[in-house]
């Protein structure tokens, strides 16, 4: 049997095997459904086969065992895989490990199949190495794209982020100097010291993203405390932050714990704050606070429109910017680096810790942040 008829008939025990082999080599894999996993394979797959059955000229073969043929007028299968597979966190090197998991598990399963290996087997295979090459070279290429929108994207926000604080200190600065008036004055420091306090967070998200991308993590330093005095304090900040938003709080009188207060408070901010942000301004925001045998969860909650499904894979990775409804007027707009939720994770990572989202219509969404006791 031809290797592209091999494919077209026996298409589901390929991308069974595949599946299978890929979640060895892969790490994003290991926590990957079936479905996200085999997204465009299949596609992929079959539309080598139709190629190797088409008929190419020396130079169009040669062009795309290169990945130098035409690019297509619309998106391949192949392209928008390489797109989603950015989003979901694979790395150039995952991706193509991913298309030579694919390669091996296709020449391997069809290689049990042949009789005798002589010229037509060879070509057979010629042809689909050239139909992979190509593939994979679509992939990286719109991999790289949404690589290069999102660094132009980071740096537009960035930059947008930190007009509107600098603005704001710029002009208290002026104030400063032409102000007598007591009450004006200190009207005006405490808005430089919010707009300074801004500033300061931007960059310290920054930094502390470098260190996570250079290996070294993000630092912390437990030690013993109590939590439910820790999530008063920063409901109490957010509440005080969004006077006109409804918080609603469930939280025990103690939680006695080892962990870092600093580093915790940034993370419960951060999901308040989100929460706030991007729930509907018609329902409370709930903060709850729960003690077992051997872990504590705490838990921000947000009635609105459900995180869309392919937005759930990437939420906790950085420089991801989910689309959010239209901020309120008391709220600073919903634009942000796409670095809060993933310093989150990795302050409970360094806990030993999970943090989980959950979005649906019915319950909304949910922040579950569990740390080992």
């Amino acid at each position: 049997m031809q290797l592209s008829q091999f494919i077209k008939s026996n298409i589901e025990p390929i991308l069974v095997d595949w599946e299978a082999f890929a979640r060895t080599m892969i790490p994003p894999a290991e926590t990957m459904t079936a479905t996200e996993l085999r997204d465009h394979a299949r596609e992929i797959l079959l539309g080598i086969a139709d190629g190797m059955d088409s008929k190419q000229s020396e130079p169009e073969r040669e062009a795309k065992s290169k990945g130098l043929a035409p690019r297509a007028q619309t998106p391949t299968f192949s392209s928008q895989h390489g797109d989603l597979r950015q989003r979901v966190g694979f790395d150039l090197s995952q991706l193509g490990a991913e298309y030579r998991a694919l390669r091996a598990t296709v020449l391997r399963l069809w290689m049990a199949t042949v009789d005798v290996v002589d010229g037509s087997v060879l070509e057979e295979v010629i042809r689909f190495n050239e139909g992979i090459d190509q593939a994979l070279a679509e992939a990286m290429a719109s991999y790289s794209e949404r690589v290069a929108n999102s660094r132009d994207t980071f740096l537009a926000v960035l930059g947008h982020d930190l007009r509107n604080p600098m603005s704001a200190l710029a002009s208290c600065v002026r104030l400063l100097g032409l102000s007598t008036d007591p009450t004006a004055r200190d009207r005006t420091l405490r808005i430089a010291r919010q707009s300074i306090a801004s500033i300061n967070g931007m960059v310290t998200d920054l930094l502390e993203y470098t260190r996570t991308r250079l290996g070294r993590g993000i630092e912390v330093n437990p030690e013993e405390g109590d939590l439910a005095a820790l999530s008063r304090e920063v409901f109490d900040e957010v509440s005080t932050a969004y006077p006109s938003r409804v918080l609603h709080a469930e939280i025990p009188d103690a939680v006695h714990f080892v962990f870092d207060v600093a580093r915790m408070r940034q993370v419960l901010t951060n999901l308040m704050v989100n929460a706030v942000q991007y729930g509907d301004a018609a329902f409370p925001v709930l903060l709850q606070l729960t003690r077992d045998t051997d872990r504590a969860t705490m838990t921000v909650r947000n009635q609105g429109v459900p995180i869309p499904p392919d937005a759930m894979q990437v939420i906790f990775n950085p420089l991801v910017q989910v689309t959010a409804r239209q901020s309120q007027p008391h709220e600073r707009p919903a634009t942000s680096l796409g670095l809060g939720l993933y310093i989150a994770r990795e302050i409970v990572t360094g806990h030993g810790g999970t943090i989980a989202v959950s979005s649906s219509l019915e319950e909304g969404t949910a922040f579950s942040v569990q740390l080992p006791g």
